[in-house]
């Protein structure tokens, strides 16, 4: 029937409204989880961790825009779909909304820090689409009327939903202060604004190689929140709590008032695989977290802190991490900066040597002490070990893979890490021929990582070149290639390049 294409624009054009409007309920209610994202954030929780590992590393840090737009894309083909239903079906199509509408609500529900906001949105958007169904539907269902007259006065409709679906869309977006409010309360605040001095010698002369010191923007990016939460520092509140004498709640004010240190420390995600770039150096400033424990006073057989961030997220630390020597912080500063709200403003967590899901806790607000047989952390639940020291690597930027260089003398050069331990010795291969001993750059301390530079004397044609790195203990890497799941990659890398 030609009706058909018109009821399934009308069914993608009520998908589309209700999607708009709960998103303007949400901005202008401020909630933390619009129902788009929070069923996004179902389908990443719910898929098994070797399948969203292997997306991760296909589509690197755009994965939660992909996974969004998936799941737009899904939702208004259902919806179009429901147009077509209400011809023959009418009953059908509203249980279709029924059905999307339960997901939504379940989606937003699971989520620790959803308010009646969240719920209220996917309330909005459910009326929404039965509405504008109806609205919409109407013309092209009248038995009475003919083609042209239906198409047309659907057209208006359809025109009068786009005004005023847009409409609801700016005002919600115009009305959401909430992040220009903690942007601008974060350019507010004054801290000690020290950025760190790069140690002479650190970044080596090799044309190509990263910075020693990895700017804010380029640091990379690893959480599991869609949008990230927006504190103002004078509502933040950190508790500590569990198996201590004295439970402390700290504002922001009193952590600036405290001692303050600074200290170069090199993060890494346990998902970086081999040769992968899910590492950063930056110059780090706040609060030693063992100087706060040690107020708290933890209990004897506590062996175990579970730290939980706003969005309630959480992961648990070796108790002995945080009160040893190493630079473990309350980070306030990143760079010489306020920390970045993506980075974990107003307060993250710091821990050299340690990988990020056991330990760098972004937008903290809660300290447990504990023990580790009585907490579940939100990636340990899911198959990744308990424990998640650093494993020493080492990774080759120049050359790049696959690339050409000119035949003869080449400089190659890359980083090696080995947290809180720290790097011996850095050797690199060419063809399979003997290990060579490159050169380092300086480092202040065992917890960066470590430039090394060398060079290779090449004929024309395609080369291989691998490199390993022995750390502080005496361990030097393996060869033997292990999956980043449960507990980080190990692996010489290797790459491929042709001379000319």
């Amino acid at each position: 029937m030609p009706r058909t294409p018109s009821l399934a624009l009308a069914g993608a054009l009520t998908g589309a409204a209700g999607i708009v409007t709960s998103q303007a309920t949400a901005w202008l209610l401020r909630a933390d989880n619009p129902p788009v994202e929070a069923v996004a954030s179902a389908v990443r929780d719910l898929t098994p961790g070797p399948v969203a590992h292997w997306l991760i590393q296909r589509v690197g840090d755009h994965d939660k825009p992909l996974l969004i737009a998936g799941t737009l894309v899904v939702l208004l083909a259902l919806c179009a779909w429901t147009g077509v239903l209400a011809r023959r079906r009418p009953l059908v199509a509203d249980l279709v909304y029924v059905v999307l509408a339960v997901i939504g609500l379940l989606s937003v529900r699971r989520l620790d820090d959803s308010t009646i906001g969240s719920t209220f949105a996917v309330a909005v958007g459910f009326i929404t689409w039965v509405v504008v169904n109806r609205f919409l539907t109407a013309p092209l269902l009248a038995p009475d009327t003919s083609d042209g007259l239906a198409r047309r006065d659907f057209l208006l409709r359809a025109g009068g939903v786009v005004v005023a679906v847009a409409g609801a869309g700016i005002v919600g977006r115009i009305s959401n202060q909430r992040r220009r409010d903690v942007e601008q309360a974060r350019d507010l605040v004054r801290l000690s604004g020290q950025r760190g001095a790069v140690p002479a010698g650190a970044n080596v002369k090799v044309d190509g190689l990263p910075p020693w010191r990895t700017p804010n923007d380029d640091f990379y990016e690893i959480d599991t929140v869609f949008a990230p939460p927006l504190i103002r520092p004078s509502e933040w509140k950190l508790r500590v709590h569990g198996l201590v004498e004295n439970e402390l709640v700290l504002t922001y004010d009193n952590l600036v008032k405290r001692k303050q240190t600074g200290a170069w420390v090199t993060l890494c995600c346990v998902s970086n695989e081999v040769g992968g770039d899910l590492i950063g150096n930056a110059w780090w400033a706040g609060v030693l977290i063992r100087e706060v424990l040690a107020e708290a006073k933890p209990l004897a057989g506590a062996d175990a802190v579970l730290q939980t961030s706003q969005d309630g997220w959480t992961c648990g630390t070796p108790l002995a991490a945080l009160t040893d020597d190493r630079n473990a912080m309350l980070a306030l500063e990143m760079n010489g900066d306020p920390l970045p709200i993506e980075h974990g403003f107003p307060v993250r967590m710091v821990v050299p040597g340690l990988y990020g899901y056991v330990s760098a806790t972004k937008w903290l607000v809660d300290l447990e002490v504990s023990r580790f047989s009585e907490i579940d952390a939100y990636w340990t639940k899911r198959g990744w070990s308990e424990h998640g020291p650093v494993k020493t690597q080492s990774r080759i930027d120049v050359p790049r893979d696959g690339s050409d260089v000119d035949a003869g003398m080449v400089g190659v050069g890359g980083v090696a890490w080995a947290q809180h331990t720290g790097i011996e010795k850095v050797e690199y291969q060419l063809d399979g021929g003997p290990w060579q001993t490159a050169k380092l750059g300086m480092v202040p301390s065992l917890d960066t990582w470590v430039q090394w530079t060398g060079d290779v004397d090449i004929d024309p044609g395609p080369h291989t070149l691998v490199v390993r790195a022995t750390d502080k203990s005496g361990y030097t890497q393996t060869a033997v290639q292990t999956d980043v799941i449960p507990n980080g990659a190990t692996g010489w890398h290797s790459i491929q390049f042709d001379a000319r």
